[in-house]
């Protein structure tokens, strides 16, 4: 079925909306949007055989067409499980251009799980995005042909991936300055809905489709039709897998911050301070004695250090001349003077006398 518009006639194609913001231009998802366009570019775009799957055309179509057709919400759920086998089994088997036109057909699907692995992520979307375009081109090879809701396995085979390449660049460790050494509670599963479903998954809380969906529905903001009817299942039956699981989800998150409460915080101790108060004991006689002697001490000490210091003097010549020693006492007379020096006690002095001429 091939839609038109009343106004102008104007075919209605395939076309893969505006580049998101998580998008480069050197993005994987942008090449492989321009790599679809040469597809179905020029007057012979690459088409399937309608006669092939039945509900299509029996004409060739072309697979901007088939686009349309797959995503129109009155298309049987039949015709798009035989569509996507017929896409698969080509790409499988010649690879190249098949293979691109299955990334190309599947963009609107892969921008939904990109757009909801990294809604939250901060860093470069690049490694993300090829993540999950790396889950689905490995669904192909892998999923089932066989059973229903093909799109909607290779869509969880994307968002897997991608989930895990969120926890490995979200998980890593972070540089904190000043660690200490004291002990801390478990993290709490904090930070991205994915990991905390990824970590419920793990635990076995809930299983990874009830993750998916919950995360779809609830995180993702589709509505839970949209979901069910990617998944190939009713409305109510994809309704009571949530209602089963969210109770099991809750319960989890519950003990695991019961657990995180409970966990023994030690406080965080300043070392100076104890290792001033490790070697102090019970207060007895022994210690009381020996802090007044320290303290007796500790004042003498101080006293000593306040006390002025007393003057010393140098030691001074009588015959300096700076020295008025020489000048005190009483003057003698020359003749004295002499007397003095020749009856001063001590060793002999050599003395010459005044020869006086004999009368």
């Amino acid at each position: 079925m091939v839609l038109h518009s009343r106004e102008n006639e104007v075919q209605c194609v395939f076309s893969v909306r505006a580049k998101p913001d998580f998008v480069a231009d050197s993005d994987v998802f942008a090449m492989a949007r321009s790599s679809f366009a040469w597809l179905v570019t020029g007057p012979e775009p690459v088409s399937v055989n309608g006669r092939e799957i039945p509900g299509l055309p029996p004409r060739p179509v072309p697979l901007d067409e088939l686009g349309t057709l797959l995503l129109n919400t009155g298309c049987a759920q039949a015709t798009r499980d035989a569509a996507w086998a017929y896409l698969i089994t080509r790409a499988r088997a010649e690879g190249g251009t098949w293979m691109v036109a299955c990334v190309g057909l599947a963009l609107p699907v892969l921008l939904r799980v990109a757009a909801i692995v990294t809604r939250r992520f901060t860093g470069d979307s690049h490694d993300l995005n090829a993540a999950v375009l790396a889950g689905f081109l490995h669904g192909l090879g892998e999923v089932d042909l066989v059973r229903p809701a093909i799109l909607a396995r290779l869509y969880w085979a994307a968002y897997r991936e991608g989930r895990l390449a969120l926890h490995e660049a979200a998980g890593g460790p972070v540089p904190v300055d000043g660690l200490g050494f004291a002990s801390a509670p478990p993290p709490r599963p904090e930070g991205h809905p994915d990991l905390v479903l990824a970590a419920a998954v793990k635990a076995g809380a809930i299983t990874a489709e009830e993750a998916g969906l919950i995360s779809e529905t609830r995180v993702g903001e589709v509505p839970l039709a949209e979901a069910a009817h990617a998944r190939g299942l009713r409305y109510k039956t994809a309704q009571k897998i949530r209602v089963r699981a969210e109770p099991r989800l809750v319960a989890y998150l519950n003990e695991q911050r019961d657990e995180t409460s409970e966990a023994p915080v030690d406080e965080p101790r300043d070392t100076t301070t104890t290792r001033r108060t490790q070697g102090r004991a019970t207060p007895t006689h022994a210690t009381a004695s020996s802090s007044r002697t320290h303290r007796t001490r500790l004042r003498n000490a101080t006293r000593a250090k306040a006390a002025p210091a007393k003057k010393e003097h140098a030691q001074v010549s009588p015959h300096d001349p700076k020295s008025r020693i020489a000048s005190c006492g009483t003057c003698l007379p020359e003749d004295r003077r002499s007397h003095a020096r020749r009856t001063s006690p001590g060793p002999a002095a050599h003395t010459r006398r005044k020869g006086r001429p004999c009368d």
